[in-house]
């Protein structure tokens, strides 16, 4: 099977160059099935990978430039079920987004499917990279085709949030790069095994601590982790929908993947006993994140905003769950990646079909009209409540494994920032599913805020009718979600899995020496019916958080006010940051990098 690793690649490239060769040769609806049966050629293979996986992970040379002695001089792509389960996502968003945009788009030239092609190969290589500068060039590939595309529609606003999103990712991208010399002047060596190998024999000195910042830093930064965040709503504000889709609910979470596969292959072993101090420093940056990006999501009212600070606030959950450096907290993530991701992808799909519709994603000037549109508000409330935490939607499962490990590392308090981030984010969805299917809410002259921006429309004219083409991929996404959560022991298989990504001897005996690795412990989950209770309150939360901001001007004008005068500050301090200036964001950046290494040699004193 391992001559088929390079394909998953391939087959997405191949694609992109045949478009633009044949471009003028077939008429558009050719190259929208075409790029459509490419990506789903992804998805197929993807998850064709993810079973043969499950008991011995592939790895390919590339050119067959195998190592000898334990030296890497070629290319090694890895596949096993972690990764092969990212690329399984790649390529079912990546279709689902191709779909969509097969009638969305009045005219779409050749070129956005093949960067959409080009997009979707890159985020495959990173994820079966194990080479770290090929994993870095896949990432610089990556990005620039997510630039791109962000500036697809060419006008003043969509350059503006493709400039931010360029400036800030290429100074997060020369930290990576920065920091993968540092690693190659210590040990001459690229391979991620080969570099684990050579490092793992002592403690890490400064040098290695640099290397790790350095990189750590980079991917915050496509992560959108706070304060590295502030280009993600401003890029998918301005986005085409479909490639929201794809910037949403697998993209951003790439940079936590990295994070976590260059942390187990490469610093596992000289930063053994600095476990302590790497677990403190990500639980506190997944906690800020998860809390800022939930208030922000509520304080929202343009829906691919809302969405995008809804998506922050998911990074940062993610990141405690990999937080916790245990099979549990990472197969937690893993599975509410791929729950969120799904879910992401269903909304941000459904904004576009309001965008289509009405040419317009304000919530307040949207109040009403969508009862129009009865299937995709009820695809709406399906996916604010699975954000909520909803049995049996795969964010719950996900979210319940994260919480357990966390009580096991005492970390109790965990359970109440997954609540919140739930609440809020879910709320704020529910809320604008009720103003925009029900009509509940304030009109827009009641409406104290002021107007938002708008969101210029990606169709000539408004539709009166949405082709099923468009409806279909969103329902389809929440109902794959569902069906995660239903998926029999699922929680121990990824616990399996992710303990054999976790083991750095394992991975480097079959990469280097073609040692195949032992079987993966069988790891119990001691979730019980508690966590169906813990997800219905949660979503019960966010349902009352929803109809208490709908339905406020119904108090008392005196405690309405009281509640405004309260929230005013943080309001006015969160908004303030977010100003729209790409020097403001590298201020930031830099802002983020200082504190992210002053909290770790605070740590690392302190632990």
């Amino acid at each position: 099977m391992e001559p088929l690793v390079p394909l998953l690649i391939a087959l997405p490239l191949l694609g992109a160059a045949l478009l633009m060769v044949l471009q003028t040769a077939f008429p558009r609806s050719w190259a929208d099935g075409f790029a459509i049966t490419t990506a789903g050629g992804v998805a197929v293979l993807g998850g064709f990978f993810l079973l043969e996986t499950a008991d011995t992970p592939l790895v390919y040379w590339l050119g067959g430039w195998t190592p000898r002695d334990g030296i890497a001089v070629g290319i090694a792509l890895f596949v096993d079920p972690f990764s092969a389960g990212i690329a399984t996502l790649i390529g079912l968003l990546g279709t689902a987004s191709l779909i969509f945009a097969w009638r969305y788009f009045d005219s779409v030239g050749r070129m956005f499917h093949a960067l959409m092609l080009v997009f979707i190969a890159a985020m495959v290589g990173f994820c079966l990279s194990g080479d770290i500068f090929t994993l870095f060039v896949f990432f610089e590939l990556m990005s620039v085709a997510a630039y791109v595309l962000t500036g697809y529609k060419t006008e003043e606003s969509a350059l503006d949030g493709c400039l931010n999103f360029a400036v800030t990712n290429s100074i997060g991208a020369f930290f990576i790069l920065y920091g993968i010399c540092l690693l190659y002047g210590r040990t001459g060596a690229l391979n991620l095994a080969q570099i684990g190998r050579a490092l793992g024999g002592g403690p890490a000195d400064g040098l290695i601590m640099i290397a790790l910042l350095l990189i750590a830093t980079g991917l915050f930064a496509k992560s959108a982790l706070v304060p590295f965040h502030f280009w993600l709503a401003d890029a998918h504000a301005v986005a085409p929908t479909p490639v929201c889709v794809l910037f949403s609910g697998v993209m951003v979470e790439l940079g936590l993947y990295g994070i976590a596969r260059i942390y187990w292959t490469v610093f596992d072993g000289p930063m053994t006993g600095e476990q302590a101090a790497v677990r403190t420093v990500l639980m506190i940056a997944g906690t800020v994140t998860a809390l800022t990006g939930g208030m922000m999501c509520l304080l929202q009212r343009h829906v691919k905003r809302l969405l995008a600070f809804s998506t922050i606030s998911h990074a940062g959950v993610l990141l405690i769950g990999l937080a916790l450096l245990s099979p549990q907290g990472s197969a937690g993530a893993s599975i509410y990646l791929v729950g969120h991701g799904l879910v992401k992808g269903a909304l941000f799909l459904c904004a576009g079909i309001l965008l289509h519709r009405y040419r317009d994603v304000d919530e307040i000037s949207l109040r009403g009209k969508g009862r129009e549109l009865p299937m995709t508000g009820v695809i709406v409330l399906l996916a604010g409540l699975a954000l909520a935490g909803l049995p049996p939607f795969g964010t719950l499962l996900g979210k319940s494994l994260i919480e357990e490990a966390a009580r096991g590392h005492h970390y109790g308090w965990v359970s109440a920032v997954l609540f919140l981030s739930s609440a809020l984010t879910g709320g704020a969805v529910l809320r604008a599913g009720g103003r925009i299917f029900l009509g509940w809410g304030r009109t827009a002259e009641e409406e104290a805020s002021g107007p938002t921006e708008q969101e210029k429309p990606e169709t000539k004219e408004a539709r009166r009718r949405m082709h099923w083409t468009m409806v279909a991929p969103p329902a389809m996404l929440v109902a794959f979600a569902a069906l995660i959560g239903l998926a029999p022991n699922l929680g121990e298989q990824a616990m399996a899995a992710v303990a054999r990504f976790h083991d750095r001897s394992s991975y480097a005996g079959l990469t280097l020496d073609g040692r195949a690795p032992a079987p993966a412990p069988i790891l119990l989950s001691s979730r019980s019916g508690s966590n169906i209770g813990t997800g219905l309150l949660s979503a019960a939360t966010a349902v009352a958080l929803a109809l208490f901001e709908l339905f406020r001007n119904r108090l008392p004008n005196r405690v309405d006010k009281g509640i405004r005068r309260m929230l005013r500050p943080a309001v006015f301090v969160l908004n303030g940051w977010h100003s729209g200036h790409v020097g403001d964001y590298v201020v930031w950046l830099m802002i983020g990098t200082t504190l992210l290494g002053a909290l770790w040699l605070v740590t690392v004193q302190l632990i």
